[in-house]
């Protein structure tokens, strides 16, 4: 009876077991695979979570984009390089993530139904083999659904990845646009090199930092912000900076990189000459003229705002010397920085640079070629001393009094200063035949005093007449009105009185040469 029940019975109860457990194992199966397809997709959230979540060291496999590696120290913005990282170590890390879970439940059904069962193996071996049947359905169809996911999350980064590439790209275009508006398409001018300088360089604004960063504009390092290794955010568009928080403008050329002035960009920029031998009296007359525009906006007129602190030192000095009316010294032979200043409110601002050269300068061919910051200017001011003139001398009769002091005189003459000077602009590249010239008479003041001024001192034509005709400059003027466009002469006495107030003539010239 026990070989019956043993060879006989059991088997067959097994048997029919077995065959009852048949009928329920496809969907074990089904239900094995799709635990497997569930713990794989949940482990693919938690992987996009710490990659670009949490960040914790074990979902960081590739080495970080650090600001102290690049060549602008300063954060990569994240479409622009770092989430083609993170998408590179989502597809590393799934991968892993996938051999990982299913070598792991395979190493699970191994163990707890064959090597070390906890019931007999005739149980768990059907059902071992079962669980295994659905861990390679589970392994062989989740990488379609883990596949879709990940292209998801690929074309939502590309997309998002081209669309920050086009709003730099239209950022850009935008302030390209708004340099036209302002009349420097070809960028800025460097008040020490005067090279035109397309976009300047910024200091980072914290100032215990003052890292320096050569392009700021929308693209790598940030779109509507930088954030410099210090942590510190910076606009990177002109537009983007109020006048209380502009930066600092450096120069890009490497022979330069000195500090432009925090206005370049913001308004267009006039660029205004002073031509002249020494001692002519350019540097008077444009203490003058800065003077005039003071005065008048404090009477109504348009507002003057020195542009730096060494326009503001300089003409501090040069205002006392007016009032004191004293005589200014010659300017350094050395290249000359720009006095700056902006000139207007709102849409009416204007950068303006006038530039004083030492009369030396003029009249050497090597030392004219270095006067590039006439390539941007469109209103030129030629200073006439007529002291200078040999015929001023002899021809004219002072009436009687005290003689004029002749050291007071230029030692070159007009003539070859104008000559020298436009040949060497031409040069350059400056549109002559299409820009002003303003012939400023200088010292009208000493004239009056000893009744040589022209008879009206306030009249074009009288003065051009009084040029051609007295100082016998025929030709000069004549080559005046070949080489530009319009020229208009003044008759300027760069004079103030105590309290500041210059003479009217000053007014009037500065008025036509700053007319928009």
């Amino acid at each position: 009876m026990e070989e019956i029940i043993a060879f006989v019975l059991v088997p067959a109860g097994y048997l029919a077991g077995l065959a009852v457990f048949l009928t329920v194992a496809p969907a074990i199966v089904l239900l094995r695979a799709a635990a497997l397809l569930m713990q794989l997709l949940a482990g693919h959230i938690r992987l996009l979570a710490g990659v670009l979540v949490r960040r914790t060291p074990e979902f960081q496999i590739l080495p970080p984009y650090r600001p102290q590696d690049e060549e602008v120290k300063a954060y990569r913005n994240y479409f622009f390089g770092p989430g083609a990282r993170d998408l590179r170590q989502v597809l590393t890390l799934q991968r892993r993530s996938y051999a990982r879970t299913t070598a792991d439940s395979l190493r699970a059904v191994t163990s707890r139904q064959f090597t070390a069962p906890t019931r007999t193996r005739a149980l768990t071996v059907p059902y071992g083999l079962t669980l295994y049947a659905g861990l390679v359905l589970g392994a062989a169809l989740s990488p379609v659904p883990l596949a879709l996911l990940l292209a998801l999350y690929g074309l939502l980064l590309l997309l998002l990845t081209g669309g920050a590439h086009l709003l730099a790209g239209a950022l850009r275009a935008v302030d390209r646009t708004m340099l036209y508006m302002r009349r420097l398409p070809t960028g800025m001018i460097c008040p020490h090199c005067y090279e035109r300088v397309p976009y300047p360089a910024y200091d980072c604004p914290r100032p215990t930092c003052r890292r320096r960063h050569a392009d700021i504009r929308p693209g790598t390092y940030g779109i509507l912000r930088r954030r410099c290794e210090c942590g510190q955010r910076m606009p990177t568009l002109l537009m983007l900076m109020s006048r209380e928080a502009r930066l600092q403008a450096y120069c890009t050329h490497p022979h330069c990189g000195k500090p432009m002035n925090a206005d370049a960009g913001h308004m267009p920029e006039v660029v205004v000459p002073l031509i002249g031998g020494q001692a002519a009296g350019k540097t008077q007359l444009m203490a003058a003229m800065l003077l005039a525009l003071e005065n008048a906006a404090v009477n109504g007129g348009p507002a003057l705002r020195l542009a730096d602190d060494d326009t503001e030192a300089g003409y501090q000095v040069l205002r006392e010397i007016l009032r004191i009316q004293g005589h200014t010294r010659g300017t350094q032979k050395d290249l000359p920085r720009a006095h700056s200043f902006v000139l207007g409110a709102g849409r009416a601002e204007r950068l303006v640079h006038l530039f004083d050269t030492a009369g030396e300068r003029f009249v050497d061919r090597d030392e004219t070629d270095a006067l590039r910051y006439a390539r941007a200017a469109r209103t030129f001011v030629f200073v006439l001393d007529p002291m200078a003139v040999d015929d001023f001398w002899t021809r004219l009769e002072p009436s009687p009094g005290p003689l004029l002091d002749r050291t007071l005189a230029s030692t070159v003459h007009p003539e070859e200063v104008f000559g020298r000077s436009v040949q060497a602009v031409a040069a350059m590249g400056a549109p002559v035949r299409h820009s002003r010239l303003a012939v400023a008479l200088s010292k009208t003041d000493l004239l009056a005093e000893h009744g040589l001024a022209p008879d009206r001192l306030d009249d074009s034509d009288t003065a051009r007449a009084w040029i051609r005709d007295k100082l016998g400059l025929h030709s000069l003027v004549q080559a005046m009105e070949l080489d530009f466009q319009e020229v208009r002469f003044f008759c300027t006495a760069a004079v103030a009185d105590e309290t500041a107030r210059v003479d009217a003539s000053i007014s009037r010239f500065v008025e036509w040469c700053l007319r928009p």
